[in-house]
């Protein structure tokens, strides 16, 4: 675990970069983007649920959870960004025969490669490491994938990954980028650009300002990499804030070092934010854009998925992990100035995205 100096003691391991908001940059490319996922079997908006008692419990005016447990059938929004990558991988290729489409995976990502070849006529080779529970890896088979449990870390899988998509008729399509390989990565971040378009108009439906304070479980951080494109390509003051395993927080260690590192893992429950590198894509924008970042604990994701089932969301590990941030970074010891760098006031509006439900990955019993 990380903790930089000048923290309370007792304080979550916790990062904040006083002067993002100040921070700019391009708006994403999505052109398109919305139209094709729209053309997708299965296709709807997923619910954004305003949870009062949650709101009441942080200190702040209103709380809504983005509910990704079932998009498109496959409990994650992961199919958002590999749908349009896979999309884009396929027009690129029209008329040169059939395809491997090629992933290392924590879960939810592989299954939605999966999903998309099956749909497009392709095959998909998924590679998966060790601590990914048995019923995600059961989703990735039953979309016909050919599955390799190795011995090994997120990273390890995705180098397995990367030499089995070096093979004739293949390609990779891995949601993490590093030089020499940004265009596919880039893509599953427009990819992303549906969530936060959906949760624009929702909130306007429900009488509801910007929000003053975005919560995203980060694994390689490409999600997060969409919500910072989001929300600082426009004027605002939205703050950021990611979340991850106290034992695999690799943006946290990065921003805590000012650079771009591979951390070490460990065993987690939130085993699709379980990676040891950052996506180089997406450090420019994490680095520069985000507000803060936390981690927390297994047994804080454990809670927080049981109290969000309470309120009809059915959320995994890693969706409740946003619960669970928002509550390590607005409550308890030292929260006064962690609230005081995230600008969030009694009246604020918090959104949560809860990135997963538990069929992709079920909560341990208590």
């Amino acid at each position: 675990m990380i903790t930089p100096p000048g923290l309370p003691p007792g304080g979550p391991p916790w990062f904040a970069r006083p002067d993002a908001r100040a921070w700019t940059c391009a708006p994403a490319r999505t052109a398109g983007v919305r139209a094709f996922h729209g053309g997708l079997p299965g296709y709807a908006p997923t619910p954004l649920t305003e949870v009062p008692a949650i709101a009441s419990r942080l200190g702040v005016g209103r709380v809504f959870v983005k509910d990704e447990s079932d998009r498109m059938g496959l409990a994650a929004f992961k199919v958002l960004g590999a749908s349009w990558a896979v999309h884009q991988v396929l027009s690129r290729r029209s008329g040169s025969g059939p395809v491997t489409l090629v992933a290392g995976t924590d879960g939810n990502h592989g299954r939605a490669v999966a999903w998309m070849a099956r749909r497009a006529g392709q095959r998909a080779r998924v590679f998966v490491p060790g601590g990914v529970h048995p019923a995600a890896v059961a989703a990735i088979v039953a979309e016909g994938a050919q599955v390799t449990e190795i011995t090994g870390t997120y990273d390890d899988a995705v180098g397995f990954a990367v030499r089995a998509a070096s093979a004739p008729d293949a390609e990779l399509v891995q949601d993490a980028g590093w030089p020499g390989y940004e265009e596919v990565p880039g893509w599953i971040v427009e990819g992303y650009s549906t969530l936060f378009a959906e949760v624009d108009e929702q909130l306007a439906e429900a009488g509801a300002p910007e929000p003053a304070l975005v919560v995203i479980p980060a694994g390689v951080g490409s999600l997060a990499q969409a919500g910072v494109i989001r929300y600082r390509s426009r004027a605002g003051a939205t703050a950021l804030l990611t979340v991850e395993p106290d034992t695999a927080a690799c943006v946290l260690a990065s921003l805590v070092r000012g650079e771009l590192g591979t951390s070490s893992t460990g065993e987690t429950i939130m085993a699709g934010l379980n990676c040891g590198t950052p996506s180089g894509l997406a450090w420019p924008y994490l680095r520069d854009g985000l507000d803060a970042a936390v981690a927390v604990a297994d047994a804080d994701s454990a809670t927080a998925a049981r109290d969000l089932a309470g309120y009809g969301i059915p959320a995994g590990p890693c969706g409740a992990a946003a619960l669970a941030g928002a509550r390590a970074a607005l409550t308890g010891e030292g929260a006064q100035e962690r609230r005081a760098a995230l600008a969030v006031g009694p009246e604020a509006t918090v959104l949560l995205l809860s990135t997963e439900g538990s069929a992709a990955n079920p909560v341990p019993a208590s």
